[in-house]
């Protein structure tokens, strides 16, 4: 990578990073990597869809097309990572380090407006990842551009900078926000059995989440996780009448997440029945499992061995979820990770800041994935 974009994108992070937005509100940083690739490329076409939007570099119709995402998010975390462009917005800060990602997504196009490729190359800029609504809009690049195949990559702390992680098959889990809102009656706390409170339904399916997500059942990882439970008001007078249990639940296979979310349902369903109550279900922050082909991360093993690049096979996939998975639903491709070291704070915590050293080390293998 040159020493002059490097530099460039180093800046550019460090201006992202000091301007957090939160998913679905990234207005200023759309419109700034925007206007970067403007002021610094001649050969990539933009293409603005809105809350998001991708550049070209296109080498003839008759080209294959390939395919890198960044997200450009910010997380509700304060900043305290003592930097001196740590970020002008109270609590929001960039502590899952998208700024670098799309930082290195940026470096990618300028190496490329500079040297070309023999392919068409689709930069795409992603946003509201962290809700899980960003990729299932961006779909839309395949409906309009022929692309053949899509990579990614996350940063991980912890892992030896630079070093690259990879899992053929799910390598992040899905996951579903689930939020149960019961309807009682009221009463005077004083007679208590006038009323219906959600309570006991609450506290009865509480209690069977052990039963619903026995390993023994699945054959791969299932949880299901109290987020919130909300039932009631403070008066002391007044039997508590309504209430919202909130769940996330989560499985390394779709089809064994589904199976949890049916059996949850009917579980719920049948407490509310059993006490009387109405009950509402809604769902929130939904997320595909994100798959690697095993096609595709061959090609980023090949890429580490040429660039001398350690690379780690994972055993396990991640519990956390990325909605990176909506894209490989639909054509080839691979997500992977690249360690951000052991200094730069855990991600989604007021410490963490992305290491600008790993941006080469992104373009680089992105430019092994387009080929000479």
């Amino acid at each position: 990578m040159k020493e002059s974009n490097y530099q460039l994108a180093a800046a550019l992070r460090r201006e992202l990073h000091a301007h957090p937005e939160l998913s679905n509100e990234e207005r200023w940083t759309k419109a700034h990597l925007m206007d970067f690739l403007r002021r610094h490329t001649t050969h990539i076409e933009l293409i603005d869809q809105g809350a998001w939007f991708y550049g070209v570099y296109r080498a003839g119709t008759d080209r294959s097309g390939i395919a890198f995402r960044a997200d450009f998010d910010a997380v509700p975390v304060e900043d305290r990572c003592g930097a001196a462009y740590a970020s002008t917005v109270p609590g929001v800060s960039h502590a899952c380090g998208h700024d670098g990602h799309s930082a290195c997504l940026a470096a990618l196009a300028l190496e490329i407006d500079q040297e070309g490729a023999d392919r068409n190359v689709y930069f795409l800029f992603q946003h509201a990842e962290e809700t899980g609504d960003g990729a299932r809009v961006c779909r839309e690049l395949f409906r309009r551009e022929r692309v053949d195949e899509i990579f990614g990559y996350h940063n991980r702390p912890g892992v030896p900078l630079g070093a690259v992680q990879v899992l053929d098959g799910t390598i992040y889990c899905a996951s579903k926000g689930v939020i149960l809102s019961y309807q009682g009656v009221p009463s005077h706390a004083s007679m208590p059995e006038k009323g219906r409170n959600p309570a006991f339904a609450a506290a009865e399916l509480i209690g069977q989440l052990g039963a619903l997500t026995d390993p023994r059942q699945y054959r791969g990882l299932v949880l299901a996780t109290i987020i919130q439970v909300n039932i009631g008001e403070r008066a002391f007078g007044t039997q508590a009448s309504r209430g919202q249990l909130l769940l996330t639940i989560r499985g390394q296979y779709e089809d064994e997440l589904q199976k949890l979310e049916d059996s949850l349902l009917r579980m719920a369903s049948a407490g509310a029945e059993k006490h009387g109550l109405g009950l509402d279900i809604s769902f929130c922050d939904i997320f595909p499992s994100t798959v690697s082909a095993k096609s595709s991360n061959d090609k980023i093993r090949r890429a580490c061995g040429a660039l001398g690049i350690p690379l780690r096979e994972l055993a396990e996939p991640f519990r956390s979820s990325e909605d990176f998975g909506h894209y490989t639903k639909l054509i080839p491709g691979a997500f992977f990770e690249i360690g951000s070291g052991p200094d730069c704070g855990e991600l989604h915590t007021t410490t963490m800041d992305f290491p600008d050293a790993i941006i080469p080390t992104a373009v680089e293998i992105f430019k092994q994935l387009i080929g000479p």
